[in-house]
């Protein structure tokens, strides 16, 4: 399979992965009143929101890229990783009632046992080198202008 194709298949990938976050946050609005701390559900809801229109929007870029095979696998999973583990620290959080440690803007005083805390830190800083990579790479293969036919 040719590179080009490669891409158009990663870029169709995080769209429809951009779309199942939509209807994701779709249902979990409903949930939020019943998280532990209401305030991180609403967080989880906000955040699959803004991660499927970065998905949707990085989706329709992807095809321009100029990076290799293996470049652009690099740097979709880890753009994938990244974004889906993020979500995943908050909605560990709101459903445990903790994450004060590490997110106490939206967890506020809510505070789990050392072992959750330490879960959700681990989580959440994990997406952090993930993302710079990704994003490094992906400003990377946006280097050139397309030609305009």
């Amino acid at each position: 399979m040719d590179n080009s194709a490669v891409l158009s298949r990663q870029g169709q990938r995080l769209l429809q992965l951009g779309v199942a976050l939509f209807l994701l946050t779709s249902f979990e609005g409903f949930a939020v009143p019943h998280f532990a701390v209401p305030n991180l559900g609403r967080s989880v809801h906000t955040l699959a929101a803004f991660s499927g229109v970065l998905l949707l929007a990085l989706g329709l870029v992807w095809p321009r890229l100029e990076l290799g095979a293996r470049w652009s696998r690099v740097a979709f999973w880890l753009l994938i990783y990244s974004d889906l583990v993020t979500i995943v620290a908050f909605l560990l959080a709101g459903v445990w009632g903790a994450g004060g440690s590490i997110m106490p803007l939206a967890a506020g005083n809510a505070r789990g046992s050392d072992l959750q805390e330490l879960i959700i830190q681990i989580v959440a800083y994990s997406a952090a080198p993930t993302g710079i990579t990704s994003f490094a790479l992906i400003l990377w293969g946006l280097r050139s202008p397309t030609p305009v036919a």
